[in-house]
């Protein structure tokens, strides 16, 4: 790879890392962009992969310190992800990328919606959840898993207001947590990337520093400002995301 693209990757990937801390989905953008680079399909996701374990280890990081995740909460979690993200690995090559834009398409659109009109989700923490709700958490959390391991591509978006709309988690608390799942999800989706070797190292490396860097500043950011701006910085970016998957479909 000429060194002038190589360049522009890190920059983006920096960029995407930092960002993505409150809202995820850099895949969407990362990905799409290597392929326009020449590399192999299959490569730029698992080499993707591999960066985004290492992105998602910078941004937990802070979290940890500041003592905002729910460990017993998040465990079944965990849990639930690593069956469904090593199940969703194994099913690289099996999707089509119209079918990829168009699940992110119809997702991305659900959640700027459901921001728009829960006006008070993610402000304030809910004291009780019931069973019902903390199924439909389990439930979403292993299906999102396995696409979180297929592509990642807006998983944590969708994680981030799955835990939110149902588990009465403050944005803060969401982002924090779907950042520690999300370093179980790509770890083991790598590893099984890595065992069919499909894992660039050289490319990968480079990438992983950079998006572990980007994302423990982003971090280190979010665990300083309040539920309502990380809302606003979510929906403002969710929404070009949405726009950009329609224009991707179309």
């Amino acid at each position: 790879m000429p060194t002038s693209s190589l360049i522009l990757l890190i920059v983006l990937f920096f960029i995407m890392s930092a960002v993505g801390v409150v809202t995820g989905s850099n895949s969407l953008v990362t990905v799409p962009v290597m392929f326009q680079f020449g590399i192999d399909p299959k490569i730029a996701v698992a080499t993707n992969m591999f960066g985004l374990t290492f992105m998602n280890i910078g941004a937990t990081l802070p979290f940890v310190r500041q003592e905002l995740i729910d460990y017993r909460k998040t465990s079944p979690l965990v849990v639930l992800t690593l069956i469904s993200s090593a199940l969703g690995a194994f099913l690289v090559g099996l999707i089509t990328s119209q079918s990829i834009k168009l699940i992110v398409t119809i997702a991305m659109i659900a959640i700027v919606i459901f921001t728009l009109f829960k006006r008070d989700a993610g402000i304030e923490k809910k004291a009780v959840v019931s069973q019902r709700a903390t199924i439909i958490v389990y439930i979403l959390t292993f299906l999102l898993g396995i696409y979180g391991g297929l592509y990642s591509g807006g998983y944590v978006t969708v994680l981030t207001v799955v835990y939110v709309a149902f588990f009465g988690m403050t944005f803060t608390e969401a982002v924090a947590s779907t950042k520690y799942i999300n370093v179980f999800s790509s770890l083991i989706a790598t590893v099984i990337f890595m065992w069919q070797g499909l894992v660039d190292y050289k490319l990968g490396l480079i990438l992983a520093v950079t998006m572990f860097v980007a994302a423990f500043i982003g971090a280190k950011t979010v665990t300083k400002l309040n539920d309502v701006w990380l809302k606003r910085i979510f929906l403002f970016t969710v929404l070009l995301l949405a726009i950009k998957t329609i224009f991707d479909f179309i």
